[in-house]
């Protein structure tokens, strides 16, 4: 089940094309690895999944997309 899972959540991260919601769904995606590491016995990995995966990596993405989104409403507004 953890399995597939994983399988429907990477597939819908690579189908989603606003960086927003690809985070949340990253995010998603981070925590149901975390699952699967721990159904296989690997509580070591899960732990780091579920820190970098789940947290750290959505939320650089989160911060990218609001720099740029920042940047392009600048260059706008200089023109």
């Amino acid at each position: 089940m953890a399995l597939l899972l994983v399988a429907v959540s990477a597939t819908t991260a690579v189908a989603t094309r606003d960086p927003a919601r690809q985070a949340l769904v990253l995010a998603v995606l981070g925590t149901i690895l975390a699952v699967l590491f721990t159904v296989l016995q690997a509580p070591d990995v899960a732990l780091s999944q579920l820190a970098v995966g789940s947290a750290l990596t959505p939320l650089l993405i989160m911060l990218s997309a609001r720099k740029v989104r920042r940047a392009k409403r600048k260059r706008e507004t200089d023109r």
